[in-house]
C-alpha cells in the first residue's frame, strides 16, 4: 500500500508550525524544507512545503496560501495514557494564541483543531454498565480539558 501522508494547508506559516508540533510532541523531526522557485506562484525563496514527522508518523505543511483555512471537520487525535499527558498536550497546544473548545478539543494558534483524550475516557465510556458510561459522558459533556479524576468519579457516582 502506498504512504499516506495528512498534508496541512497553511498561508505562510508551514515552517513555523512543524517546528511548534516537533516542539510538542516527543520523537519528532522536520525532516525536510523545500522552497518556491523562480516562476512559483509564491515568491522565490519562500517556504513551499515542510516535511515532519510527529513520534515517527509522516506529516507535510503546506504554504498554499490564504484561500483555505482549516475547520473542526479535520482533527487530529491525540491518545493520552495519564492526566500528565493530557495537561502536556493541552497546554502546550493552546499556547500563545491556542483556544480551548468542548470535550476534549481545542485549536492551536494556527486554527488546527486537536482532540486530547485520555485512553481512560474511552474505557468509561464503554463501560459495560450503561449508567456508569452515561455518568461519564454527562461528565464530559461538561468539560473542556478532560479532567480524568472527575470522569472517574462521576462514572463511580450511584
Amino acid at each position: 500500500m502506498p504512504e499516506i501522508v495528512p498534508c496541512l494547508w497553511f498561508d505562510t506559516q508551514a515552517e513555523e508550525a512543524a517546528e511548534f508540533y516537533v516542539s510538542v510532541f516527543p520523537n519528532s523531526k522536520v525532516t525536510s524544507i523545500d522552497r518556491y522557485g523562480e516562476g512559483g506562484p509564491r515568491p522565490a525563496g519562500m517556504v513551499l512545503t515542510a516535511a515532519f514527522e510527529l513520534d515517527g508518523k509522516a506529516f507535510v505543511a503546506l504554504n498554499g496560501g490564504p484561500e483555505f483555512t482549516f475547520d473542526e471537520a479535520v482533527s487530529m487525535q491525540v491518545f493520552c495514557a495519564d492526566q500528565d499527558e493530557v495537561d502536556h498536550y493541552w497546554t502546550s497546544l493552546t499556547a500563545d494564541g491556542g483556544a480551548e473548545s468542548q470535550c476534549g478539543w481545542l485549536k492551536d494558534r494556527f486554527g488546527f483543531s486537536w482532540q486530547i483524550v485520555p485512553t481512560r475516557l474511552t474505557e468509561l465510556l464503554q463501560d459495560p454498565d450503561p449508567a456508569r458510561a452515561e455518568r461519564a459522558m454527562r461528565a464530559m459533556l461538561r468539560m473542556r480539558k478532560i479532567v480524568i479524576a472527575e470522569i472517574e468519579a462521576a462514572a463511580a457516582a450511584a
